[in-house]
Protein backbone atom coordinates (compact mmCIF):
# COMPACT_ATOMS: atom_id res chain seq x y z
CA UNK A 1 0.00 0.00 0.00
CA UNK A 2 1.75 3.22 -0.88
CA UNK A 3 1.62 6.21 1.01
CA UNK A 4 -1.13 8.37 -0.50
CA UNK A 5 -3.16 5.21 -0.74
CA UNK A 6 -2.52 4.99 3.52
CA UNK A 7 -3.23 8.36 3.78
CA UNK A 8 -6.60 8.70 1.90
CA UNK A 9 -7.67 5.72 4.48
CA UNK A 10 -7.52 8.75 6.93
CA UNK A 11 -8.69 11.38 5.24
CA UNK A 12 -12.41 12.50 4.95
CA UNK A 13 -11.77 12.84 1.09
CA UNK A 14 -15.01 15.40 0.64
CA UNK A 15 -14.60 17.49 3.60
CA UNK A 16 -11.18 18.08 2.55
CA UNK A 17 -11.76 18.51 -1.32
CA UNK A 18 -14.65 20.99 -0.15
CA UNK A 19 -12.38 23.21 1.83
CA UNK A 20 -9.46 22.99 -0.53
CA UNK A 21 -11.99 24.64 -2.93
CA UNK A 22 -12.94 27.03 -0.78
CA UNK A 23 -9.56 28.42 0.01
CA UNK A 24 -8.58 28.14 -3.64
CA UNK A 25 -11.77 30.14 -4.01
CA UNK A 26 -11.12 32.80 -1.45
CA UNK A 27 -7.51 32.95 -2.30
CA UNK A 28 -8.18 34.10 -5.56
CA UNK A 29 -10.08 37.11 -4.74
CA UNK A 30 -7.16 38.31 -2.64
CA UNK A 31 -4.62 38.49 -5.61
CA UNK A 32 -7.71 39.49 -8.05
CA UNK A 33 -8.27 42.45 -5.74
CA UNK A 34 -4.05 43.17 -5.39
CA UNK A 35 -3.85 42.57 -9.13
CA UNK A 36 -6.80 44.86 -10.42
CA UNK A 37 -6.48 47.83 -7.93
CA UNK A 38 -2.80 47.54 -6.57
CA UNK A 39 -3.64 47.07 -2.92
CA UNK A 40 -3.71 43.92 -0.94
CA UNK A 41 -6.49 43.56 1.32
CA UNK A 42 -7.08 40.92 3.76
CA UNK A 43 -10.70 41.35 4.08
CA UNK A 44 -11.50 39.06 0.48
CA UNK A 45 -9.89 36.06 2.59
CA UNK A 46 -13.51 35.93 4.41
CA UNK A 47 -15.62 38.52 1.91
CA UNK A 48 -18.40 37.12 0.11
CA UNK A 49 -19.05 38.22 -3.39
CA UNK A 50 -16.52 38.34 -6.43
CA UNK A 51 -15.00 35.65 -8.38
CA UNK A 52 -15.32 32.74 -8.44
CA UNK A 53 -18.07 32.04 -6.04
CA UNK A 54 -16.23 30.53 -3.38
CA UNK A 55 -19.84 29.22 -2.30
CA UNK A 56 -20.50 27.75 -5.73
CA UNK A 57 -16.81 26.08 -5.55
CA UNK A 58 -17.34 24.51 -1.68
CA UNK A 59 -20.57 22.82 -2.72
CA UNK A 60 -19.92 21.65 -6.08
CA UNK A 61 -16.27 20.13 -4.56
CA UNK A 62 -18.31 18.53 -1.38
CA UNK A 63 -21.40 16.93 -4.70
CA UNK A 64 -18.54 15.77 -6.96
CA UNK A 65 -16.61 14.20 -4.22
CA UNK A 66 -19.23 12.37 -2.55
CA UNK A 67 -20.02 11.43 -5.93
CA UNK A 68 -16.55 10.05 -7.12
CA UNK A 69 -16.15 8.04 -3.48
CA UNK A 70 -20.14 7.09 -2.60
CA UNK A 71 -21.03 6.58 -6.78
CA UNK A 72 -23.27 9.20 -8.37
CA UNK A 73 -26.53 6.88 -7.97
CA UNK A 74 -26.34 6.94 -4.15
CA UNK A 75 -28.69 8.88 -2.85
CA UNK A 76 -25.78 10.57 -0.78
CA UNK A 77 -24.43 12.02 -3.94
CA UNK A 78 -28.72 12.90 -5.11
CA UNK A 79 -28.44 15.23 -1.55
CA UNK A 80 -25.62 16.80 -2.16
CA UNK A 81 -26.57 17.75 -5.97
CA UNK A 82 -29.50 19.44 -4.51
CA UNK A 83 -27.77 20.95 -1.74
CA UNK A 84 -25.47 22.17 -4.24
CA UNK A 85 -28.03 23.45 -6.69
CA UNK A 86 -30.25 25.59 -3.56
CA UNK A 87 -26.67 27.15 -2.37
CA UNK A 88 -25.73 28.07 -6.29
CA UNK A 89 -29.37 29.73 -7.00
CA UNK A 90 -29.34 31.44 -3.89
CA UNK A 91 -25.66 33.09 -4.45
CA UNK A 92 -27.03 34.30 -8.37
CA UNK A 93 -30.86 34.84 -7.11
CA UNK A 94 -31.65 36.05 -3.65
CA UNK A 95 -28.36 37.31 -2.86
CA UNK A 96 -27.32 39.21 -6.08
CA UNK A 97 -31.02 41.00 -5.92
CA UNK A 98 -30.50 41.91 -1.83
CA UNK A 99 -26.99 43.32 -2.69
CA UNK A 100 -28.68 45.82 -5.84
CA UNK A 101 -31.75 46.34 -2.75
CA UNK A 102 -28.73 47.65 -0.90
CA UNK A 103 -27.11 49.94 -3.17
CA UNK A 104 -30.39 51.52 -3.93
CA UNK A 105 -30.92 52.33 -0.02
CA UNK A 106 -27.57 53.59 0.70
CA UNK A 107 -28.28 56.19 -2.24
CA UNK A 108 -31.19 56.95 -0.96
CA UNK A 109 -29.52 57.19 2.65
CA UNK A 110 -26.93 59.43 1.27
CA UNK A 111 -29.34 62.33 -0.46
CA UNK A 112 -30.44 62.36 3.31
CA UNK A 113 -30.82 65.76 4.52
CA UNK A 114 -27.92 65.71 7.39
CA UNK A 115 -30.71 66.55 10.28
CA UNK A 116 -32.34 63.39 8.62
CA UNK A 117 -32.11 60.75 11.61
CA UNK A 118 -31.44 58.05 9.31
CA UNK A 119 -28.54 60.28 7.53
CA UNK A 120 -25.64 58.65 9.78
CA UNK A 121 -26.62 55.16 9.34
CA UNK A 122 -23.63 52.90 8.11
CA UNK A 123 -23.87 51.85 4.76
CA UNK A 124 -25.56 48.49 3.96
CA UNK A 125 -22.92 45.94 2.21
CA UNK A 126 -23.75 45.72 -1.59
CA UNK A 127 -21.60 43.15 -2.73
CA UNK A 128 -23.58 39.59 -1.42
CA UNK A 129 -24.02 37.71 -4.22
CA UNK A 130 -22.72 36.47 -7.90
CA UNK A 131 -23.31 36.86 -11.25
CA UNK A 132 -23.70 33.70 -12.89
CA UNK A 133 -20.07 33.89 -14.72
CA UNK A 134 -19.08 34.10 -11.14
CA UNK A 135 -21.07 30.92 -10.18
CA UNK A 136 -19.87 29.09 -13.33
CA UNK A 137 -16.42 29.68 -12.75
CA UNK A 138 -16.88 28.39 -8.89
CA UNK A 139 -18.72 25.29 -9.94
CA UNK A 140 -15.55 24.66 -12.26
CA UNK A 141 -13.16 25.43 -9.48
CA UNK A 142 -15.07 23.32 -6.99
CA UNK A 143 -14.99 20.16 -9.81
CA UNK A 144 -11.32 20.71 -10.47
CA UNK A 145 -10.36 20.76 -6.59
CA UNK A 146 -13.21 17.83 -5.99
CA UNK A 147 -10.84 15.15 -9.10
CA UNK A 148 -7.15 17.04 -8.27
CA UNK A 149 -8.12 15.89 -4.81
CA UNK A 150 -9.27 12.14 -5.84
CA UNK A 151 -6.11 11.87 -8.07
CA UNK A 152 -3.61 13.54 -4.89
CA UNK A 153 -5.27 10.79 -2.46
CA UNK A 154 -5.38 8.10 -4.75
CA UNK A 155 -8.26 5.73 -5.10
CA UNK A 156 -10.17 4.91 -2.56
Amino acid sequence: MGTAAAAARFVNYPLVAALLAFAVAQSSKFFTTWYKDGRWDARQFIASGGMPSSHSATVTALAVSVGIQEGFRSATFATALVFACVVMHDAFGVRLHAGKQAEVLNQIVYELPEEHPLSETKPLREILGHTVPQVVAGCILGILMAVVMHLALGSS
